[in-house]
């Protein structure tokens, strides 16, 4: 038989998993955000710094050797920063279903 006791306490319990769970789906958003922007704010450095190299360019065969430097360069930045950021995007969903897992377990019967 259920106690208003018990209940009340159990409502309490998944009140509080459900404050955790949304304090770090923020932190998680936070920092995907964070990565974005960093992203961008080093795209954005590393394309003006090409278009600077590029203006002082003198022959078709420089230009074409600074072009080739900065998409190998935006390439390999863009396969990082997409690796790091999927990385996060995983953290981020094993986080937010950490309680989801903790209420399943409580009413999953333990395997003999």
């Amino acid at each position: 038989m259920f106690k208003v006791e018990d209940f009340q306490s159990y409502g309490k319990e998944q009140f509080e998993q459900c404050v955790a769970s949304a304090t770090s789906v923020q932190h998680g958003l936070q920092a995907i955000a964070s990565a974005y922007g960093d992203y961008t704010k080093k795209s954005f450095e590393d394309t003006k710094s090409f278009v600077e190299k590029l203006s002082g360019v003198k022959s078709l065969d420089k230009a074409m050797e600074a072009q080739t430097d900065f998409a190998r360069s935006a390439y390999e930045t863009f396969v990082a920063e997409s690796q790091k950021i999927a990385g996060l995007y995983s953290d981020l969903a094993k986080q937010a279903f950490k309680p989801v897992e903790t209420i399943v377990s409580k009413f999953t019967p333990a395997a003999n």
